[in-house]
């Protein structure tokens, strides 16, 4: 029986220390390979997606250091999509070479340029809490501050600090309804990338606004509405803990999903990092009655064969 699952890929998976193209390729080529126990039996229809936010905050970055009369800077939505191309594109191409690697060369592997519906009147955007682009010191701070003044910095998860802008929940993924004839048809599909690019209703179409969406809820979404029978939240620093990184920390490997909800409830999970990955998770159980499971990137071959990672189950 051919099964559908939707992957979120970690931060790691595209960028590591070395932020030029040809190291995010080289990272995504890896990435892909560690990815073929999924679908190497040919029982598989896979999406897979990713996030932005190093990638839409660097190219920001860019856009504003040349903005001029005859040259002036995108707005961050068109940020976003121009991530979304240029992550797809490598992203295509890796997964290709992988496919091909494990003797699955005849399907092709397609990257869906993706809106992702919100509220426009979200509280998010009254509260900025998605971090994009480089970190910053704290020595850095005036300078960037006085560079860039309407920008909110945060500190984020100890590593420095970073802006922030605002992150709305994503409603409905526009384009999902077309994806299902894609997967049945053998094709790989990468969707939704970088959240999708954030849009609210305008008339008869849609308007783009200015926010990044969390890769991990519009997976979770997305996955809904695909009718994934499972989502896999790939992430940095592997499976879910509670207390974690103290002596007394617990690794959950089987968690019902109304006990990982109170322990989210409980604000258990450090934010901005493994909180909304375990919320997306126990959305997508609680909307759809299928499973969702936790784990790193490493851990792909480990959780085909023996079902490693924390699964969170209805």
């Amino acid at each position: 029986m051919v099964r559908r699952i939707v992957v979120a890929l970690g931060g790691n998976a595209i960028l590591t220390n070395d932020p030029s193209a040809e190291a995010q390729k080289r990272a995504l080529d890896v990435t892909a390979q560690k990815l073929m126990p999924l679908i190497k039996d040919n029982d598989t229809q896979m999406v897979v997606t990713h996030g932005n936010g190093p990638q839409v905050g660097n190219l920001l970055l860019q856009q504003l250091g040349s903005d001029s009369e005859k040259n002036p800077a995108m707005p961050l939505d068109t940020v976003g999509a121009m991530t979304q191309g240029e992550i797809g594109f490598w992203t295509v191409q890796a997964f290709t070479r992988a496919m091909a690697d494990a003797g699955l060369s005849q399907y092709p592997v397609i990257s869906a340029v993706t809106q992702t519906l919100v509220d426009e009147n979200d509280p998010a955007f009254q509260n900025a809490t998605k971090p994009i682009g480089p970190f910053y010191t704290e020595e850095q701070l005036p300078d960037i501050k006085a560079q860039f003044p309407n920008w909110e910095l945060m500190e984020d998860a100890g590593r420095g600090y970073r802006r922030v802008v605002p992150s709305p929940r994503p409603i409905e993924i526009i384009e999902a309804k077309a994806f299902a004839p894609i997967l049945e048809s053998g094709s790989l599909l990468i969707a939704s990338g970088g959240g999708g690019i954030p849009v609210v209703k305008d008339g008869n179409g849609y308007r783009g606004v200015e926010a990044v969406i969390d890769k991990d809820f519009s997976a979770a979404k997305l996955a809904e509405m695909v009718g994934a029978d499972e989502l896999l939240i790939l992430t940095n620093g592997g499976d879910v803990f509670l207390n974690y990184g103290k002596p007394d920390q617990v690794h959950l490997e089987e968690v019902s999903v109304a006990e990982m909800r109170g322990y989210v409830d409980e604000g258990r999970f450090a934010k901005g990092s493994m909180a909304p990955k375990v919320e997306a998770a126990v959305s997508f159980v609680e909307r759809t009655g299928k499973k969702a499971t936790i784990t790193s990137l490493d851990n792909v071959e480990n959780f085909v064969k023996n079902g490693a990672g924390t699964k969170i189950l209805p």
